[in-house]
């Protein structure tokens, strides 16, 4: 869909279908000769009330009145819900050009969810289905008395991003295997000029990394450790902190030999859906020319069963010498971060965020509202706390506990990777991955319920969510001021 700001009425675009918002209490801020917009309100077929819709067709243009609710209630996450259900409703009436006439006296974080909202809701994944395509919006206005082109901007691109990473997600893992990842992120990187690295299976195991190398040595399919690099900064960097934003990406997961039920096993290819997020926020951050330095890690690996796969019982040896027990080759997300946290380590990070479906735990906990936030670091937590808030995809602050890190200590390796007990398990996940931050200030992000089937108003199409994308981006940007 093509975006674009204007300070054009919407009339004098020449929109064929034309959004006005309404806030209770308040009338139409620019009505139409003989108040057309006024007697659809008046007359109760349209409402002031959040997202009640109504239509009518004036001055050769159709209008969507849309109910906004209470003004002081109209936040960025409300904005993307009218957003969608205005497009919805476009579509469904075949528009062809959609003008949002912004509501007067909001803020840019307003106009970007208008932007969002429709975009993500536009989404539809239908790569496998190319007989089926339906009739969609092909441009998208935004109408301000003032210049809005920058925040337009900014928000088309990281929705462009987030349905990108929704891509990754969605595509099957026979067509997604690690090596097809590393092709792909190779490929953003060549357009966007970013610095790419791939590691194979055999350099990962010389590096060391013998806990990633366990996970994936069950599978035909040979690991890769992708490395992007996105320096903004002037000067090459200089004292600029190096950020590093780290992705699970086991583009499927069988469970290994601890084999998952086979209800739900199909759903396993989003299990890389935290390292689709980390190269395509990175990609975002390379189009925004944001002033950040910042490194990409993306553990990209199968776990699967055969006669070379990781036993239950066995014991590894991960990057930084930790001697793991695996008592359960199904957590082995964990395995693959812990590598990829000691290595960002290594390379000089000075702030880690891995991004991972990790545990179920976390979705009995918090559902597909909030995404899991475990970190070391008072202040880092609480900028990824912000970045969460402003950009609607929220984290809920869990607790790390010395407890919690002693039901990881192993009976023969140092760590198990999997507690006996049915308790905390999306807290000692966290530990483990603690254990291998150290005190690089850290945060862990357990996305397992937020990253796909989300039921919102502007997912129309079940899937991938992309979450993290836009938190990513905006944590990055926000932590460089």
């Amino acid at each position: 869909m093509q975006v674009e700001a204007t300070t054009q009425s919407p009339l004098d675009t020449g929109a064929d279908t034309i959004v006005v918002g309404v806030f209770e209490d308040e009338g139409i801020a620019h009505d139409l000769p003989g108040g057309a917009l006024s007697a659809l309100l008046e007359s109760g077929e349209a409402q002031r009330k959040f997202k009640r819709l109504a239509v009518t067709h004036a001055e050769g243009a159709r209008f969507v009145l849309v109910g906004l609710g209470a003004r002081d209630e109209f936040d960025p996450e409300r904005a993307r819900v009218a957003a969608a259900v205005a497009h919805g409703r476009a579509r469904e009436l075949g528009a062809n050009t959609l003008c949002w006439e912004v509501p007067h006296h909001v803020d840019d974080a307003i106009v970007e969810a208008l932007v969002n909202g429709t975009l993500v809701h536009a989404y539809r994944f239908e790569r496998y289905k190319p007989h089926e395509n339906s009739r969609q919006v092909q441009r998208l206005l935004l109408s301000a008395h003032h210049d809005v082109a920058e925040p337009v901007r900014v928000a088309t691109i990281l929705a462009g991003a987030q349905n990108r990473a929704r891509d990754l997600g969605n595509t099957p893992a026979n067509d997604l295997p690690p090596s097809a990842l590393a092709t792909y992120s190779e490929e953003l990187a060549g357009r966007l000029g970013l610095r790419h690295t791939v590691l194979a299976e055999g350099a990962i195991r010389e590096e060391g990394m013998g806990a990633f190398a366990a996970v994936a040595q069950g599978s035909d399919e040979a690991a890769r450790l992708i490395r992007l690099d996105y320096d903004g900064t002037s000067g090459g960097g200089g004292n600029s902190p190096l950020l590093a934003l780290i992705g699970k990406a086991v583009t499927f997961d069988s469970g290994g030999i601890s084999l998952k039920p086979a209800g739900t096993m199909h759903e396993m290819k989003f299990d890389m859906c935290g390292g689709a997020a980390v190269i395509e926020a990175i990609g975002a951050l390379a189009e925004l020319t944001a002033p950040v330095r910042v490194m990409a890690l993306i553990g990209a690996t199968e776990n699967l069963p055969s006669g070379t796969a990781v036993k239950p019982g066995d014991i590894v040896r991960a990057l930084d010498g930790t001697t793991v027990e695996v008592n359960n080759t199904d957590a082995e997300g964990r395995l693959v971060l812990g590598d990829c946290i000691s290595y960002a380590r290594r390379e000089g990070a000075a702030r880690l965020v891995d991004v991972a479906t990790l545990t179920g735990g976390i979705v009995v906990a918090l559902g597909s509202t909030y995404a899991g936030l475990m970190s070391n670091d008072e202040a880092w937590a609480s900028h990824v706390l912000a970045a969460g808030s402003r950009t609607g995809e929220l984290v809920w602050r869990m607790p790390l506990h010395p407890e919690y890190a002693d039901m990881i200590k192993g009976r023969y390796g140092q760590i198990v990777n999997n507690t006996s007990k049915r308790e905390a398990t999306a807290l000692t996940a966290g530990e483990f991955l603690h254990h291998f931050a150290g005190d690089v200030p850290w945060a862990h992000l357990d996305i397992a319920g937020t990253a796909y089937d989300v039921r919102r108003p502007y997912f129309a199409d079940k899937g991938a969510t992309g979450f993290g994308v836009r938190l990513l981006v905006d944590l990055a940007r926000e932590a460089a001021r």
